[in-house]
């Protein structure tokens, strides 16, 4: 059983006829399904909550793109005049063995955990590998295969 309410027509409030030099008033009819009160304003907690939450993303973003900055061996810094790293060969997860070139000499270096220590002055430098003239973008897709494991033509 539905019951139907009818709202009754709105009367208007100045009479129908006025004369041309008296002022005429709007009619304003407002439908039913509205409410004469404005929408409640935001709280203040939830407009705070957001902006935390916003704010906690935008941090995370920042640090994690710097934590795979630092993972990627394509994205380092550019190398400083006198000292360059020849060479690296991960052992774990920590250590490695890196041939760094200072000068003109080069020496075999063993990094971990326990810190950085002089293994050996090599005799005579590694020779150094061939020369490829890649474009920038495609370097950088190798960099890219080669962090996630996958190998470019």
């Amino acid at each position: 059983m539905a019951t139907e309410v009818t709202q009754p027509a709105a009367q208007p409030t100045a009479p129908l006829h006025t004369p041309a030099s008296a002022p005429t008033q709007a009619l304003t009819l407002q439908p039913a399904h509205i409410s004469a009160h404005p929408p409640a304003a935001p709280s203040a907690a939830g407009s705070v909550g957001g902006m935390l939450l916003a704010l906690t993303l935008v941090l995370a973003l920042i640090f994690g793109l710097a934590w795979l900055a630092r993972r990627m061996p394509g994205l380092a810094a550019p190398r400083r005049a006198g000292l360059r790293v020849v060479t690296a060969l991960p052992l774990g997860a920590r250590e490695r063995l890196l041939v760094v070139e200072v000068g003109q000499q080069q020496l075999l270096l063993a990094s971990g955990a326990s810190g950085t220590r002089l293994l050996h002055t090599l005799a005579q430098p590694l020779p150094e590998p061939p020369a490829t003239n890649v474009p920038l973008p495609s370097a950088f897709a190798q960099v890219l295969a080669r962090q996630f494991g996958k190998q470019t033509p």
